[in-house]
């Protein structure tokens, strides 16, 4: 019944309203006795109706005269006036804006007539529990809406029986709860505190009363009101945030409600000190903004208090062994406090904390679980501790590569996320990578040993060399190529030296216990590396650090499928993009792009990889992204493998239309559109994967099921408009290219899609366009919506260049056969398709088509 009243009111005849609410009433009240989960149905079914039922004026004095005289009546009377005010704003109601507003003047109106009922079944209930939740919980619904007089309310006596209920100690742990969640929504309502001062006066004065009532329940163990105070006490910091940050100390902003957070932060249980996170990180906020020193010393000590706090709860427990655990709620608390610390430490002052942090270390003999918990919490803000004249930071980093290796294991896999994050102190001390000259000299008389073999550095590296010992330990391996891949990132530099070491762990990579993505940063870092090197030396080294890949490619064409099922390539597929992804030297004009030669080298292991695997889309997506990084890598470069390359993807496309061949197509036309003998060449690999899109999106619900593809090839016929004029306009590339053209592949196609918009596939593409305007796709819209406001946008932008009359008829004759259609369309999809997010982008391309033809 709820539901059908919720979807399908409006099919109802309006002269049958009135009975079927005379017959729900009636119903309830002969099944109130039943489960609970029944009466709450109907009271969503009877909500609904009074909502929807526009005729039905006060409906709030309607069931109360009914109701309020029958004891046992009171129970789902309740029930109604407490999920009422919840369905008001439920979107699973087919009411407007307008209807919205009348509904919530109505309950406005009728408010105080439900607090005087509320009051009414406080005197009826005595000592009945049930009873006390329901009125609680009916009051926090009508705080929650937002109507609720705040003068009437602070006088009110529900507001003193809250308080006395949360200050006993013998309450329930249901009524704790929703005598809490009561005093929460009202904290909520009153969030405007100047407009609502007579109520804010006393939440704020009851609040502070429940202070021994929380110890009290401290020391009852009853974590339940633990809690639940915690709750409240967030609550009031969260309402009375102005007050606290712009007049500390002074009225409302009386800084007992930060005491109040302090005194939670110092319970044992670590979900007592979470539930205030929200409320420090808003505090953090708000003082950054203020800029105010003053202000800040103020918070200071209390920021402190807390960091000490949260260092304390994040220590693992003495008993544990192993690595901390990141994934459990635990290794989660963890990394919720390292955010928090990075938005909180510059009230502090990150220098002064490390160092202090650092001390307690340094002058005692603490438990290894305190010393794991500190590191970590320094490895939260060594980034943001300032770098010059700071010799601590590099007394930190010498002493933690000392650390021996009998230490505990938690220990060393903190310590070494601790060597990571402090990379930029191994850049301005680069001592710490051993010397350049010893260490070519190694890389050229030593051999590097066999695929198996564990590389070490010399001992006059100890950053690596600490780093190597974690790399071989299966528990810290993944910590160690996190690290290293962190070094490599900032110290690009000093790490060429070391090329052909990481050279050798990439070799070996599959010998240590890596995650994935810890293998994949590890070769992310050495392709940074890589691209510091001579530009004579970076081919040679290219294909050395791919060859591992290749070989793995390679090994697995050659196997014969096992149960109809070929080997997964996707690990050494997603390897080779990423070392295409990241290697990226600087090559001025005129010279060779080093990593040409490689590229060329691996394309028929690629391509053979592509055809073998051309039925699934998970390998051939990953194919396409290798050979996407790899076609970016080298720009123009890749220019001998353009034709094997669209030949390719047009013929796997006519038999399986896997989307990221669209994508691919899109890069292509992005880096050789400005190429005027490879224009035509491009158009015609549109035209070609067009064919089967168009088939594809024919099929039933075909853009609903293809998002995906219509995403992708509106942004290739994007783009291959922009590249129609692309060689005309000469637009710069390289280095200096963003500064020349901000934003190149909107202003190709606004300035001249001469060719695009003459050929046979425009207007198939556009009535594609039109037909997906109606598809609640965030990403597929988009590109939908881009493609048509820049294309009419043409038609429009008088550029000064010489083809705009020509542009101008081209998209006068498009408009002329299909604008009416577009606009029909684009009014309805406004109207009855989409979500408002994306409205804006609708308007842009009426805007566009309004200067056209107004």
């Amino acid at each position: 019944m709820k539901m059908k009243i919720q979807t399908s009111f409006y099919e109802l005849p309006t002269d049958s309203h009135a009975s079927l609410r005379d017959s729900l009433l009636s119903h309830i009240q002969n099944l109130k006795d039943l489960s609970p989960v029944i009466v709450t149905q109907l009271a969503l079914a009877i909500a609904d109706l009074a909502l929807q039922m526009a005729s039905w004026k006060g409906c709030v004095q309607t069931l109360v005269e009914k109701y309020s005289n029958d004891v046992t009546s009171l129970p789902f009377l309740l029930e109604i006036l407490t999920v009422l005010p919840e369905e008001v704003h439920s979107r699973s109601l087919r009411i407007g804006a307008n209807r919205r507003t009348e509904i919530i003047e109505d309950l406005a109106y009728y408010s105080s007539t439900v607090i005087s009922l509320l009051m009414t079944c406080v005197e009826k209930a005595g000592n009945d529990e049930k009873m006390l939740i329901k009125i609680f919980r009916c009051l926090g619904s009508w705080f929650n809406l937002g109507v609720l007089d705040s003068t009437f309310m602070a006088n009110s006596k529900l507001l003193s029986l809250l308080f006395e209920v949360l200050q006993q100690d013998k309450t329930s742990s249901n009524l704790h709860e929703a005598a809490s969640d009561c005093v929460c929504s009202a904290l909520y309502a009153i969030e405007n505190v100047e407009t609502n001062l007579p109520l804010a006066l006393q939440l704020f004065q009851g609040v502070l009363t429940l202070e021994t009532a929380y110890h009290m329940a401290v020391a009852r163990e009853d974590l339940d009101k633990v809690l639940n105070y915690c709750r409240v006490f967030t609550e009031l910091c969260e309402t009375f945030l102005d007050k606290i940050v712009c007049t500390p100390g002074q009225g409302l902003g009386d800084l007992r409600t930060l005491e109040l957070l302090l005194i939670c932060a110092g319970h044992p249980q670590y979900e007592v000190v979470e539930i205030s996170f929200n409320f420090w990180y808003r505090l953090g906020e708000h003082l950054y903004k203020t800029d105010d020193a003053v202000i800040h010393s103020i918070f200071k000590a209390y920021i402190q208090r807390l960091l000490h706090a949260l260092a304390r709860h994040c220590q693992l427990d003495a008993d544990h062994e192993g690595v901390p655990e990141e994934t459990d709620d635990f290794g989660e608390f963890r990394m919720r406090v390292s955010d928090l610390v990075k938005d909180l430490i510059f009230l502090v002052g990150s220098v002064e904390c490390f160092a202090q942090l650092y001390a307690t270390l340094k002058d005692g003999n603490p438990p290894w679980e305190v010393t794991e918990a500190v590191l970590f919490i320094m490895a939260s803000i060594a980034k943001s501790v300032d770098q010059e004249n700071n010799p601590t930071l590099v007394e930190v980093l010498e002493g933690v590569v000392r650390l021996p290796e009998t230490v505990h294991t938690a220990v060393r896999y903190t310590s070494i996320e601790l060597v990571g994050e402090m990379s930029e102190v191994v850049d301005r001390n680069p001592q710490f990578l051993g010397e350049p000259r010893r260490e070519r000299r190694r890389h050229r008389d030593t051999p590097v040993g066999p695929p198996g073999a564990s590389p070490r550095p010399p001992r006059a590296d100890p950053v690596l060399g600490y780093l190597m010992k974690g790399l071989c330990d299966r528990r810290l391996a993944s910590a160690a190529a996190k690290a290293i891949h962190n070094i490599c990132s900032v110290c690009r530099d000093h790490m060429a030296q070391h090329f052909h070491g990481l050279l050798d762990i990439a070799r070996s990579l599959d010998s240590f216990t890596l995650s994935p993505e810890a293998a994949v940063g590890l070769l992310k870092g050495t392709a940074l590396v890589l691209a510091r090197l001579p530009l004579e030396k970076i081919a040679e080294c290219l294909s050395e650090l791919c060859a591992v890949q290749v070989l793995a490619l390679k090994k697995l064409l050659s196997q014969e499928p096992s149960n109809g099922l070929s080997a997964d390539p996707t690990v050494p597929l997603d390897r080779l993009a990423v070392i295409f992804r990241h290697t990226n030297p600087i090559v001025e004009n005129g010279q060779i792009h080093p990593c040409q030669k490689v590229i060329q080298e691996i394309w028929p292991v690629l391509s053979e990889t592509l055809n073998k695997h051309s039925a699934d889309n998970r390998i051939v997506e990953r194919c396409c992204r290798c050979l996407r990084f790899a076609v970016r890598c080298v720009g123009k470069g890749s220019a001998a493998l353009l034709q094997p390359l669209v030949t390719q993807m047009v013929s796997v496309y006519r038999a399986h239309q896997h989307s990221c061949f669209l994508y691919l197509g899109s890069i292509l036309v992005d880096e050789y559109g400005m190429e005027g003998g490879c224009r035509q060449g491009l158009l015609d690999m549109l035209q070609a994967l067009c064919i089967p899109t168009f088939q594809l999106l024919e099929q039933p619900s075909g853009l609903q099921n293809h998002p995906d593809t219509v995403d992708d090839l509106f942004r290739l016929a994007t783009r291959c408009g922009a590249a129609a004029v692309a060689a005309a306009l000469r637009v710069p590339r390289g280095p200096g290219a963003a500064a020349a053209c901000p934003a190149p592949r909107c202003r190709f196609i606004q300035r001249s899609p001469v060719t695009l918009l003459r050929s046979q596939v425009m207007i198939p593409i556009l009535q594609w366009a039109i037909a997906a305007t109606t598809l609640d796709h965030r990403d597929a819209n988009c590109s939908v919506m881009k493609f048509l406001r820049d294309l009419i946008h043409t038609g429009v932008a008088n550029d000064h260049e010489e083809d705009f009359e020509v542009r101008k008829e081209l998209i006068g004759q498009v408009m002329n056969q299909l604008g009416q259609q577009l606009v029909s369309q684009l009014l309805h999809t406004c109207c009855f398709c989409l979500p408002p997010y994306t409205l804006p982008d609708v308007a842009e391309v009426l805007w566009e088509i309004m200067q056209i033809d107004r």
